[in-house]
């Protein structure tokens, strides 16, 4: 059964606005939840005309949850961060309002929540990120047990932090690094491939209490991605092996800048694979055909391109 009313909480994010306008598409009303609701006015014209309501509700405000919550059918909780910062940490964000959001939503009797979490949740994993995430599933499915949760790869885009970031930096650094020998290995899945998931597990009841690992037709490692990435933008740089431990000293100083470039515990992982597990239910179990990375990255990464007429390629050492 399609709800005809869904919330969704980071609804003007990268992966929000994407899901929003999937949804829009089964004809529901939906609720974009923010902190700040000006920054979800843009989403308006995804949708017919007062299809979209942005609200204002913060994560951390347990009332204002409630408040978001309260009269619709569906849930679907996007938050997430991938720095801390302020009030804004991997436990308050990941663990606490995850909690949160399932416990407001099945006390309102929201028949359906999505949770989008990450692959590589793991309550052992060294990076707080990853236990905050692990720990914030557990609060769910304690709260909600019919949660669905979603388990995305490192999702591509043109609005994406992960290949924007390092194309940004191979226009004025002359080497890259490669962490740990750039042999970590990840599944980036398109970001309009993990919306389409999302609206068919709100339109499919079976999908009630299962979790999705969702990951590209592809799997590579980290120097591959590179190499795919500063071919597209035709920059020669170099490829530099970086062990753990130097990046993460490195790291240390980098994370005290207003705006860091990397974090020691992005460090922490991208030194662990991020690929869809053996036997986990993926996009195919939900209808989703994959898109590949090389065909969307051309589309978006244009403005990182040399001049045309200036020598393509990249060297590794």
């Amino acid at each position: 059964m399609t709800p005809a009313s869904v919330t969704v909480f980071g609804a003007s994010g990268f992966l929000g606005r994407y899901v929003v306008r999937a949804v829009a598409e089964t004809g529901a009303t939906i609720r974009a939840a923010e902190r700040r609701p000006l920054r979800a006015e843009f989403l308006k014209p995804s949708g017919e005309a007062g299809q979209i309501v942005p609200i204002r509700a913060d994560v951390l405000n347990e009332r204002e949850v409630a408040a978001a919550v309260a009269g619709v059918e569906a849930v679907v909780n996007l938050v997430g961060i991938l720095a801390e910062r302020g009030r804004q940490t991997f436990p308050a964000v990941h663990t606490e309002a995850a909690g949160r959001i399932a416990r407001a939503a099945a006390a309102a009797g929201v028949r359906r929540l999505v949770h989008v979490s990450a692959i590589g949740a793991d309550a052992h994993s060294a990076s707080s990120y990853a236990r905050s995430k692990a720990a914030g599933e557990r609060e769910v499915r304690a709260a909600f047990p019919a949660a669905t949760v979603v388990r995305p790869s490192i999702v591509f885009g043109p609005e994406d932090d992960f290949f924007n970031r390092f194309a940004g930096l191979a226009r004025y650094l002359p080497a890259l690094p490669l962490i740990g020998g750039g042999r970590t290995r990840f599944q980036p899945v398109y970001v309009a491939d993990v919306a389409d998931a999302i609206r068919a597990i709100l339109t499919r009841d079976e999908t009630a209490g299962r979790t999705f690992e969702l990951g590209g037709p592809r799997i590579y490692t980290f120097r591959e991605l590179m190499a795919l990435m500063l071919a597209e933008i035709g920059r020669r740089r170099l490829l530099v092996p970086l062990p753990v431990a130097v990046a993460m000293l490195e790291a240390a100083f980098l994370e005290k800048l207003p705006s860091p470039i990397v974090t020691r515990d992005q460090i922490r992982q991208l030194a662990v694979d991020n690929v869809v597990g053996p036997g986990a239910a993926g996009l195919d179990a939900l209808g989703v055909r994959p898109t590949s990375l090389e065909v969307i990255l051309p589309t978006y990464l244009e403005r990182y391109r040399k001049p045309v007429g200036r020598q393509r390629g990249h060297t590794s050492r």
